[in-house]
């Protein structure tokens, strides 16, 4: 499991583009045959991926953890963005299609990741420290209903699907879901926002050959990352999260941090952006 440290704001600014690209952005999550993980400094929350193939595939139980096993203090939202594929969770099976969520709460211990039949199942999970217990529950993408906002004028008409959330899955504080867009909408979160009371994490998917260009940092001192399909941003509360793509993408958004009211932001209006 690789750590995750993040500089000030201040430091930020000093940084070269590597730099940038060893700090805020991962990429290689989906290995066949095996879990990726990352322990982040950012409210504490750990991104990975388990891509099983032949044999089952369980949560890490690195000493990073500084528990027993991988949920004892925990809870972790789970998307499978590949063929079906079963998440087992202390011994009960649950079927997880493409683009479905599971969350699994605090104090389960036996959880494995299996292939199916029809393809490469791919599953992107996001976990964050727990102080209570709330049971396992599955969202499927059929049952997800959102209507499009934004302005296909402005290219930024979009859905916003949520998965876990305070009218949705219960959790401690985990947030997570994902957006996709209407045919020559490119842009996210235009204009943009910060919210210092939570931290995020992107997952940038279904992009195929595009980029999208993330843009963050402090408002009047914004950076930006060339990120290509299935790499992930981590996104410190005083950082700003957007982004354009050169063609179609999707991206799951999960935060961690004080509430779960996903309209608490800081808006950054264009005008004052730098």
């Amino acid at each position: 499991m690789k750590l995750h440290y993040f500089p000030t704001p201040a430091a930020t600014n000093t940084l070269s583009t590597e730099q940038l690209r060893e700090t805020f952005l991962i990429g290689g999550l989906f290995q066949p045959g095996t879990v990726t993980a990352h322990y982040t400094d950012l409210d504490r929350m750990i991104c990975g991926a388990a891509v099983p193939t032949t044999a089952p595939l369980g949560l890490p139980t690195d000493k990073e953890l500084g528990t027993s096993f991988f949920l004892e203090r925990r809870e972790i939202g789970i998307l499978n963005l590949g063929a079906p594929g079963t998440v087992k969770v202390g011994g009960q099976s649950h079927s997880i299609a493409s683009l479905d969520c599971l969350y699994i709460g605090l104090g389960e211990k036996d959880v494995t990741f299996e292939n199916g039949p029809a393809g490469q199942a791919q599953f992107y999970f996001v976990s964050t420290p727990a102080h209570a217990k709330h049971p396992t529950a599955l969202a499927r993408r059929a049952d997800v209903s959102a209507t499009p906002i934004g302005d296909p004028t402005k290219a930024n008409r979009r859905t916003i699907l949520k998965y876990i959330h305070l009218d949705g899955i219960k959790s401690c504080q985990l947030v997570l879901g994902f957006t996709e867009f209407e045919p020559g909408s490119i842009w996210n979160t235009m204009p943009p926002h910060t919210h210092s009371r939570r931290t995020e994490i992107y997952l940038y998917f279904d992009l195929g050959e595009n980029i999208a260009m993330h843009f963050m940092g402090e408002p009047q001192a914004t950076r930006h990352l060339v990120v290509h399909d299935r790499e992930a941003v981590l996104s410190p509360a005083w950082s700003i999260h957007c982004g354009v793509g050169t063609g179609a993408y999707r991206f799951v958004w999960a935060m961690g941090g004080d509430n779960q009211v996903f309209s608490d932001m800081d808006p950054a209006p264009i005008a004052t952006l730098k």
